[in-house]
């Protein structure tokens, strides 16, 4: 029997990156947390392969249907596409008057360059998984900055800028979001998102700074 590899990641059907890591030093216990934007399974090293992927599909819904407080970095996060919308329009009543209204919001895993993008033909906003395992207020404010898009016609002009004004974390998320970056890009080669641009059909980004 072909030994198993102590780690290795895979996309799930629903989009979710999972990373599974085997260790000799479990032997009852799994655990799992989303880091990176990944849900990181931990398993004993001696389950099999179908006993690994039953823990999986069962620990990853518990990640997406639950809400876990972060109590060191304030906040919560929102796990699943229902989560995330609910917030979206809690944003919108507490910061825009309730106007922006949006249509959609989900996550997704294949914006490597951007932390969130929104179109405002269909009321559509994405944002990264990358996100997933950042502080709650991080997420508020790349929501905002996602519904002012749906409002403002001048891009990332004056209007718009007064809009994601109204997030009042709108500055201290910004540094945040730049110093992930700073260190990302650091560390080695991966997208660098953080800054902010236009581009093609969406009408507002939270793109990286060093590809624009």
């Amino acid at each position: 029997m072909p030994a198993h590899p102590k780690e290795h990641e895979f996309t799930s059907e629903d989009g979710v990156r999972v990373r599974i890591l085997r260790s000799s030093r479990r032997t009852r216990t799994v655990s799992a947390s989303w880091r990176d934007g990944a849900a990181v399974v931990s398993v004993p090293a001696r389950l099999s392969t179908a006993q690994e992927q039953e823990w999986v599909r069962t620990m990853v819904q518990k990640l997406r249907e639950g809400r876990s407080p972060d109590r060191r970095q304030g906040g919560r996060t929102a796990a699943s596409d229902a989560d995330l919308y609910g917030r979206a329009q809690r944003l919108d009543t507490a910061h825009l008057g309730g106007r922006a209204r949006p249509a959609s919001v989900r996550w997704v895993s294949n914006q490597n360059s951007r932390w969130g993008s929104a179109t405002p033909a269909d009321g559509s906003i994405r944002l990264s998984d990358r996100l997933r395992g950042m502080p709650g207020w991080v997420q508020d404010y790349v929501l905002v900055h996602e519904l002012a898009h749906l409002l403002a016609t001048d891009g990332h002009g004056p209007e718009f800028r007064a809009l994601e004004a109204r997030y009042p974390r709108t500055a201290e998320a910004k540094a945040y979001l730049e110093g992930v970056s700073f260190a990302l890009h650091r560390l080695g080669p991966g997208p660098v998102p953080g800054g902010c641009a236009d581009g093609g059909q969406d009408r507002g980004s939270l793109d990286d700074p060093a590809r624009s």
